[in-house]
């Protein structure tokens, strides 16, 4: 009896572990154009990403009208560092990610010619297995309420 409830026991605190593993992002992920959604808009992933992950860290490279951009992040909400290069330009970013019931929240600070730019990224699975991310910025050409944008990504 005691090794019927030791059994018991271990495939249950399995289950609870398997269950609350966060989810694995990897891959070749492709957006799925929006025909409803606004043009001109600046978030998500881009055209394209390539995402690579492991239990402590993720690796972003996004294919944009710009150029491709690689970002490295720290799983464990510490901070990670990565510099933006455009147009002769280079910023310096500070982001912390850190998981939030299955999603990844990414929020990002730098700045802007002395002005403090902050996003933040949210990444999550729908249940078809879709990649969905959501950012929030500053409106840049406004100056009103910040700016969200959703995109959905289909893997490759």
């Amino acid at each position: 009896m005691r090794r019927v409830l030791t059994l018991a026991a271990f495939i249950a605190a399995t289950t609870m572990a398997a269950a609350q593993a966060p989810p694995s992002f990897a891959g070749k992920w492709t957006l799925i154009p929006d025909p409803n959604a606004p043009g001109g808009g600046m978030g998500g992933l881009g055209q394209e990403a390539t995402i690579t992950q492991d239990a402590s860290t993720m690796t972003i490279t996004r294919t944009t009208q710009m150029g491709t951009f690689t970002s490295n992040y720290k799983l464990d909400g510490t901070e990670s560092k990565n510099t933006l290069s455009m147009q002769g330009n280079s910023i310096e970013q500070v982001s912390t990610a850190k998981w939030d019931a299955g999603k990844l929240r990414v929020n990002t600070k730098m700045d802007f010619g002395g002005n403090p730019v902050e996003l933040t990224m949210m990444l999550a699975l729908d249940p078809s297995g879709n990649l969905l991310v959501e950012t929030t910025r500053p409106d840049f050409q406004g100056g009103g309420a910040p700016v969200t944008t959703k995109m959905s990504y289909k893997k490759n």
